[in-house]
C-alpha cells in the first residue's frame, strides 16, 4: 500500500516535472508529427479492424436475441448505436491502445533509459521528461478523432451485418440509429475518450522512464504498464459514468 501511494506520488511529480521548462518549439514540433504518426496514425488500422467487426457482432448478437415478433426490428440498430457509442468505442478500444500504443511507449522510453540515453539528454540540460513526454501529450489531444472513426465504423459494421445478414431492412435500421438519440451522449464518450488518452500518454511513460534494470525489465514494464492503464481506464470509466449518467 505504502509503495503504491509512493508510485502515485511520483507520478504526479513526473506530470508537474513534464510542464517545467518547455524545450523549444523548433525541437519539439517533429517530435509532436513524428508521435502523432507512430501512436495515432499508425494505430488506424487495428483500431478501424476492430471497430468493424465487433459492431456487426453486436448487431447479429442482438438480432439474435429478439426473438419476440412485437418488438421492433429498428432496435437492432438502437442497441448497436448504443453499445458502441458508449462503451465499446471509448472504453474497449482505449484498453486495445493500452497494449497497442501503451507498451510501445513504455518500451521506447524504457530502451532509452537502459541505454543512457535519458541520461544524455539531462546532461546537455535538456528537460528529459517535457521532451519525451509532453510531445505524446500532444499527439494523444487528437485522440477523441481515432474514437469517431471507431464508432463510425462500428455503427457501419452493424448496418452491413445487418442488413446483408437478413435480420434487419436498411430503412429500418437508419430509423433504429435515429431512435431516442440523446447528444449528451456523444459528449459523454468524447469527455472520457480525452481523459483516456491523457491517460494512455502518462502511465506507460512514467513506467518507462523510472523503470531500472536491462533489456528483461523492458519487457516487465510494459506489462506493467498495460496492467496499471487498463486499470486506471476501467476505474475512471465507472467514475465518469456514476458521475454524468446516474
Amino acid at each position: 500500500m505504502i509503495k503504491a501511494l509512493e508510485q502515485i506520488g511520483r507520478y504526479f511529480l513526473m506530470l508537474k516535472e513534464v510542464f517545467n521548462k518547455p524545450t523549444k518549439w523548433q525541437v519539439m514540433r517533429p517530435l509532436i508529427f513524428k508521435e502523432i504518426d507512430d501512436l495515432i496514425i499508425g494505430s488506424m488500422g487495428i483500431v478501424a479492424f476492430i471497430s468493424f467487426f465487433i459492431g456487426g457482432v453486436v448487431a447479429i448478437q442482438t438480432a439474435l436475441n429478439l426473438t419476440n415478433p412485437l418488438i421492433p426490428k429498428s432496435l437492432i440498430a438502437f442497441a448497436t448505436r448504443q453499445s458502441v457509442i458508449l462503451e465499446f468505442a471509448p472504453t474497449f478500444i482505449s484498453i486495445i491502445m493500452a497494449g497497442r500504443a501503451g507498451s510501445y511507449i513504455t518500451s521506447s522510453i524504457g530502451t532509452m533509459r537502459v541505454t543512457e540515453q535519458i541520461d544524455a539528454l539531462e546532461v546537455m540540460g535538456v528537460n528529459s521528461l517535457n521532451y519525451l513526454v509532453f510531445p505524446k501529450i500532444v499527439a494523444f489531444m487528437l485522440y477523441p478523432f481515432v474514437i469517431s472513426i471507431s464508432m463510425f465504423l462500428g455503427i457501419l459494421g452493424g448496418w452491413l451485418a445487418g442488413v446483408y445478414g437478413g435480420f434487419i431492412g436498411s430503412e429500418e435500421f437508419l430509423i433504429g440509429i435515429q431512435r431516442e438519440f440523446i447528444p449528451f451522449h456523444v459528449f459523454y464518450a468524447f469527455f472520457k475518450t480525452a481523459v483516456f488518452g491523457f491517460v494512455l500518454a502518462t502511465i506507460p511513460s512514467f513506467h518507462g522512464f523510472y523503470m531500472k534494470g536491462g533489456a528483461l525489465e523492458v519487457g516487465k514494464a510494459s506489462t506493467t504498464s498495460f496492467v496499471w492503464s487498463s486499470v486506471v481506464i476501467i476505474l475512471i470509466n465507472y467514475i465518469i459514468t456514476t458521475l454524468l449518467l446516474s
